[in-house]
């Protein structure tokens, strides 16, 4: 994958593009940011899971990740997109959804929103017109969401499984650093963790304990690649005990030491 986008609440604009094995991570593992992300996809197909939900994705698709939502995304070599990062103002909704245009009118008006919203973000572009394009793409949206067939909206989502779940990614969002385990997670959602886990596998095809320890593995490479601080700071911020438990665990995920792979990628500030 071609680009990192930052997570400070602002408006910007970034390509979504294979980038070979070593970075699947960049895409493929559990993450969530501080502001909203909308994900239109071009060219190729893949497997996208929010808020523990999986589902397939193809070209002229728009998938919206509210803040603090946990997702990740299958990139492969056909595959290209842009991800749009939307201010922290602006008046999107609350849950994911996901539209799929199949009419060419709508799949031309959503492309000239986005080629627009990029020309003024260039240089010599002005903020204040594309804030003024976000909102015609604000419009946009709102009008396809409600003119949807109701026949083709996901009813997993407000499922019994598809609440949990989501509840759970929620939890997870936003206390992955906590040292907190799935039975944990479980108890505060007032089941228990046998069935969390038959629940997050028949939504996503992951385990409770693989959506957790996806989240954790996620930030230790961010924070390995993309800062400076020692291993064993990294270790006791992601709540392991220590920073040869943390050593271990990484190797098992990604196989390598944690070291080795900040050196293979070295350092590089998300902008």
């Amino acid at each position: 994958m071609t680009t990192t986008v930052n997570d400070l609440p602002a408006l910007a604009l970034a390509s979504l593009t294979y980038g070979g094995p070593a970075a699947r991570w960049r895409t493929e593992a559990m993450r969530s940011h501080s502001a909203p992300r909308l994900i239109h996809i071009t060219k190729g197909q893949g497997r996208i899971t929010v808020a523990g939900l999986t589902n397939g994705y193809g070209p002229n698709n728009l998938i919206f990740i509210p803040a603090h939502t946990m997702y990740g995304l299958e990139v492969g070599p056909m595959v290209f997109g842009q991800i749009l990062t939307l201010p922290d103002h602006t008046s999107w909704p609350d849950v994911p959804f996901h539209l799929r245009l199949l009419d060419v009118a709508p799949q031309k008006a959503l492309q000239g929103h986005i080629e627009a919203i990029e020309r003024e973000l260039q240089p010599d572009g002005d903020s204040r017109a594309a804030a003024c394009h976000l909102g015609l793409l604000a419009i946009f949206v709102e009008r396809q969401l409600a003119a949807r067939d109701p026949a083709s909206i996901d009813k997993r989502r407000t499922s019994a499984a598809g609440r949990l779940v989501a509840r759970y990614t929620s939890m997870i969002a936003q206390e992955f650093s906590s040292d907190r385990s799935v039975a944990d997670y479980a108890a505060a959602l007032g089941v228990t963790p046998t069935h969390l886990t038959r629940v997050c596998q028949q939504t996503c095809g992951r385990t409770a304990l693989k959506l957790l320890n996806d989240r954790i593995h996620y930030e230790a490479c961010v924070l390995l690649r993309e800062t400076k601080s020692p291993v064993q700071d990294i270790a006791q911020r992601l709540g392991f005990q220590s920073a040869a438990y943390f050593t271990r665990s990484f190797q098992e995920k990604s196989g390598q030491t944690p070291t080795d792979f900040r050196q293979m990628g070295g350092i590089a500030v998300r902008g």
